[in-house]
C-alpha cells in the first residue's frame, strides 16, 4: 500500500537534487527574436546550444525563438525564478525590477561600437553585472546593439521633429527624452512594433538595428535615422541564465556554458559591426530615405536627454549619477 507513495517521495527528492553528469540535462532557452532568419541574437543562443552539446558534458539546450515560450517582458521573472534557463534579453526590459538597468539604454551614452566594447570591462559594467548577479541571474555573453529611429512621417533629425508624434520607445530613458521633445509614448516590445506602425497606433519607433531588419519595419516607414558616427541609441542585450539553475549544474557543465558564451560573444562582436550597414542597405533597397545625425544634431538630442533621461535617472536611482559618470568616463 505504501509503495506508490514511496516512489512519489523518491521522485520529488530527486527533482530537488543538483543536476549530475550521469544524467542528460535539458535546458530551455527563450527569446523574442525571429529564429532561423539570421538575427545575430538568435544565433548567439544557437551557438551556445551547439557548443554545449559538443562539449559532451550532458547538456542539451532547446531554443524557443519568436516569444514562443515566454512573452518578452515575462522572461526576466522566469529567469530569476528558475522557470526559464537561458535568454537573449534586452536588459532595460527589467528596469521596472531593477531601475539601474535603464543605464544600459541611455540616450547618447555609448555613441559607437568601439566605445561599447570598452564599456564591457569598465567599472560601469562591473556595477551593472553585480546588480544582475544580485537579482539572481548570470551573464553568459555580452552584447551591445546600435539602434536607430524611423518615422512614417518626416525624418527625425532635431528635437522639433518628434513634436506631436506617437513614438514607440524601447525603454523609460528614451521615453523621457522623446516626451521632453514633445512626443507621445507608445510602450510595446519590439516584436509588436510592425503591427503598431501598420495600424497607426505608432507613427515612429526606436529599436535596434537587428530588430529594424528582422521585423521588416522598412515596410512601414518613410525615413530612417541610422546610427552612423553619432548613434543616440545603444542597448545592452546579453545572453543571460538563471543563477538558480546554473548553480545546479556541475562544474564541467558550468565551464562548458561559460566557454560557449565566450564563443557566442566573439561571434556577435563581429556580427554587430555589420548590422548597421545591413540595415541601411535593406532600407535603401526598399525606398526608405536614410539619414544620419550630424555632431550638432547629436548634441541637440543629448541636451534634451540631460534635462530628462539623465536627470530623472539620477533622481530615481540612488547611485544613478555615479553610474552615468562612470559610463561617460570609460575610455
Amino acid at each position: 500500500m505504501n509503495k506508490p507513495w514511496s516512489i512519489l517521495v523518491a521522485l520529488a527528492v530527486t527533482a530537488l537534487l543538483p543536476f549530475t553528469a550521469d544524467a542528460q540535462v535539458t535546458l530551455r532557452a527563450s527569446h523574442q527574436f525571429p529564429g532561423g532568419k539570421g538575427d545575430p541574437r538568435d544565433e548567439m543562443v544557437q551557438i551556445i546550444a551547439r557548443e554545449a552539446k559538443t562539449a559532451n558534458v550532458g547538456l542539451d539546450i532547446q531554443v524557443y525563438p519568436g516569444a514562443s515560450l515566454f512573452k518578452p517582458n515575462d522572461q526576466w521573472n522566469a529567469l530569476v525564478n528558475g522557470q526559464l534557463d537561458i535568454s537573449s534579453f534586452p536588459l532595460d526590459y527589467a528596469s521596472g525590477k531593477v531601475r539601474a538597468f535603464s543605464a544600459t539604454l541611455m540616450p547618447g551614452l555609448v555613441r559607437n561600437h568601439e566605445r561599447a566594447q570598452r564599456l564591457n570591462n569598465s567599472p560601469f559594467m562591473k556595477e551593472i553585472k553585480a546588480k544582475i548577479d544580485k537579482a539572481g541571474v548570470v551573464v553568459l555573453a555580452d552584447a551591445w546593439l546600435a539602434g536607430a529611429v524611423a518615422s512614417k512621417k518626416d525624418c527625425v533629425r532635431n528635437p522639433d521633429d518628434i513634436k506631436g508624434v506617437k513614438i514607440r520607445s524601447a525603454g523609460p530613458t528614451f521615453a523621457a527624452m522623446w516626451q521632453k521633445a514633445g512626443g507621445s509614448i507608445v510602450s510595446i516590445p519590439s516584436n509588436e512594433v510592425y503591427n503598431a506602425l501598420q495600424t497607426g497606433v505608432a507613427e515612429a519607433t526606436d529599436t535596434s538595428a537587428g530588430s529594424f531588419v528582422s521585423f521588416r519595419l522598412y515596410e512601414q516607414v518613410k525615413c530612417l535615422t541610422a546610427p552612423g558616427e553619432n548613434a543616440l541609441w545603444f542597448m545592452y542585450e546579453p545572453v543571460l541564465m538563471s543563477k538558480r539553475n546554473f548553480s545546479k549544474l556541475n562544474k564541467a557543465q558550468q565551464d562548458a556554458l561559460l566557454a560557449a558564451g565566450k564563443k557566442a560573444e566573439a561571434y556577435f562582436n563581429e556580427a554587430t559591426k555589420t548590422l548597421d550597414d545591413k540595415m541601411v542597405d535593406v532600407f535603401k533597397k526598399n525606398n526608405v530615405e536614410v539619414i544620419t545625425l550630424t555632431p550638432a544634431e547629436f548634441e541637440a538630442w543629448v541636451n534634451v536627454a540631460r534635462q530628462s533621461s539623465y536627470a530623472e535617472f539620477a533622481k530615481e536611482v540612488p547611485d544613478g549619477k555615479a553610474l552615468i559618470d562612470q559610463a561617460l568616463a570609460a575610455e
